[in-house]
């Protein structure tokens, strides 16, 4: 696995269930499952990995001290991971060149990305902005996997 395609087939093949590791302020890992996918970057077009996160959540906390994450998508025996640095957008962590509108539409296009669908894209909207969910998006510095299961 060398780029970030093969890492979004796999993670689909499981509802895009992938456990997502960050570091602690004492230095050990927190991991936790998450729905992640790929998708370009609203603002550089490049492909990242993207999940949402709820506000006040220990993975924000622990991105925002260290930006250093790792992911692993799996399906059977195979599995795929990504490192890489990840970036938060999000209503307690605003960029400049992101409005309320756009933080919406991102929200929805990783949800979408991650597999997700969704009824009643109002309610989701509401749920996003009263749970303060936020973004992250993951630059990849490496993506590696096991051999092919046979």
């Amino acid at each position: 696995m060398t780029d970030l395609s093969s890492f979004a087939e796999l993670a689909s093949r499981d509802h895009g269930l992938c456990v997502f590791s960050t570091l602690r302020s004492d230095g050990s890992i927190q991991a936790s499952v998450v729905n992640a996918g790929v998708l370009a970057h609203p603002l550089t077009g490049a492909q990242v990995v993207g999940l949402v996160a709820i506000g006040g959540s220990r993975k924000l906390r622990n991105l925002r001290a260290d930006p250093r994450v790792s992911i692993v998508a799996r399906a059977g025996w195979q599995w795929g991971a990504v490192d890489g640095t990840a970036e938060i957008i999000g209503p307690d962590d605003s960029h400049p060149a992101v409005d309320g509108e756009a933080l919406r539409v991102l929200l929805r296009n990783v949800f979408k990305a991650a597999g997700g669908t969704h009824d009643d894209w109002d309610t989701y909207d509401r749920v996003m902005a009263e749970e303060r969910r936020a973004a992250v998006l993951i630059a990849p510095s490496r993506i590696y996997s096991n051999p092919e299961a046979r």
